[in-house]
């Protein structure tokens, strides 16, 4: 493979196809549970698992809308050329009524299935690229989904269980599919990042099962304590502390002056998705600092974490709290190693794992200088060549996917 050229292996082709069919899956599991909880009248659990599906679906078809309309035209002709679906999406008007009716992730993965198959036919380097660019869209799309989605629907069936003390079918399938479905979308984005990195071929599945691992430490914890928190304390309750945190965050995304989306409304939408992910779990959004920032939000989740688990054993110490038997020191400690043991793994991870600035420098001048992404073209809309290089003046202002690609690429490899 000649260095910076992207490279869609088979082996993402196949994570795609195992996207999608999960996809479907899902969408069946959350029509099964929200029957359950009709039929057994349990109509607050229903109305909660209906909200965070519409909400998060109409979320994830703004973004995706958005991303759309940024769309350069003659982006869109290069796509035509080698695409049979974008040929209909060219008309605007259409598109938008395919994402007014919740369908625009459809698409999407439906391009991905597309240009890969195309791909797998007959190799071409635009094609790789192509492929390469709508994955990268389709990736981010359900890291959103998976904080807006996954996890708050993990939580909710959790606390179902904790409530109800006993795990039914379907609560405990809709557990393991959202569990699933923040594996999955973990390892697309770790996969998705990879594919900027010009030694992406070297980069085994390794770094991306610790980078999966360290995350699940995280993650669980977080999920863990939300859910003990909301098992027994009021709706309301839960309510404030989430808007009073996000708040927070949502400040915090917008002091770092991101500059993600190509008009400034969709910026404010990113900010307010991007406070909504941090509620879960960390990722960086912005260049320079970025372990300082990661050691403040780490700091700071561990408190809340605790602090959560403090309320939940005040409000039980009456009737001596517990987990299906287990006391609450032990499930203190459980929680709170776990949380420990992750913060280590992120650390094993970045020092042995993570390709850093200088390990993708094509020389070692200016090591200290943060790394931007150079793209050379062989068609007149999609880059074929990303590498990271000590910076240089950009030739032209990047737009729609390229500037995307490239903003996640620097703050994921900062």
């Amino acid at each position: 493979m000649e260095d910076g050229i992207f490279f869609y292996p088979f082996s993402d082709f196949m994570l795609n196809v195992g996207g999608l069919l999960f996809f479907f899956s899902d969408v069946v599991l959350d029509v099964w549970a929200i029957l359950s909880f009709y039929h057994e009248e349990a109509y607050v659990s229903m109305g909660l698992l209906i909200f965070l599906l519409l909400g998060s679906s109409v979320l994830l078809q703004i973004f995706s809308w958005l991303w759309y309309s940024y769309c350069l035209e003659e982006e869109s002709m290069c796509l035509r050329k080698y695409m049979y679906l974008e040929k209909y999406l060219k008309n605007r008007i259409f598109c938008g009524v395919l994402h007014v009716c919740q369908l625009g992730v459809f698409l999407r993965f439906a391009g991905v299935m597309e240009i890969s198959l195309r791909n797998l036919k007959t190799r071409t380097v635009l094609k790789e690229g192509i492929a390469v660019y709508l994955t990268h869209d389709l990736s981010m799309l359900r890291l959103i989904e998976t904080f807006s989605e996954s996890a708050p629907q993990l939580i909710l069936m959790i606390t179902v269980i904790l409530q109800r003390e006993d795990v039914e079918w379907v609560t405990g399938l809709k557990t393991l599919g959202s569990f699933a479905a923040i594996s999955i979308s973990v390892v697309m984005y770790h996969h998705s990042m990879r594919s900027f990195h010009k030694d992406k071929a070297q980069m085994m599945w390794t770094s991306s099962l610790v980078y999966f691992l360290w995350n699940f430490l995280l993650i669980a914890p977080r999920v863990a304590a939300i859910a003990l928190f909301a098992s027994t304390l009021p709706l309301g309750m839960i309510a404030v502390h989430f808007i009073c945190l996000w708040l927070a965050l949502f400040l915090w995304a917008w002091r770092q002056k991101t500059d993600f989306m190509e008009s400034p409304g969709g910026e404010w939408l990113y900010r307010a998705t991007v406070a909504l992910i941090w509620y879960f779990s960390w990722i960086n959004v912005s260049q320079g600092g970025s372990r300082r920032r990661s050691i403040i939000y780490h700091s700071m989740i561990a408190v809340d974490i605790m602090l959560l688990l403090g309320l939940w054993w005040w409000w039980n110490s009456d009737q001596d709290p517990s987990i299906f038997g287990m006391p609450a020191l032990l499930v203190f400690i459980s929680v709170g190693g776990s949380y420990t043991v992750g913060i280590l793994g992120k650390i094993v991870y970045y020092k042995i794992f993570h390709p850093n600035k200088t390990a993708t420098e094509e020389s070692g001048d200016n090591e200290n200088a943060p790394a931007y992404l150079s793209m050379d073209e062989v068609d007149t809309c999609l880059p074929v060549v990303v590498q990271l290089r000590s910076p240089q003046p950009p030739p032209k202002s990047l737009t729609g996917a390229q500037k995307r690609m490239q903003r996640l690429a620097d703050n994921f490899f900062s």
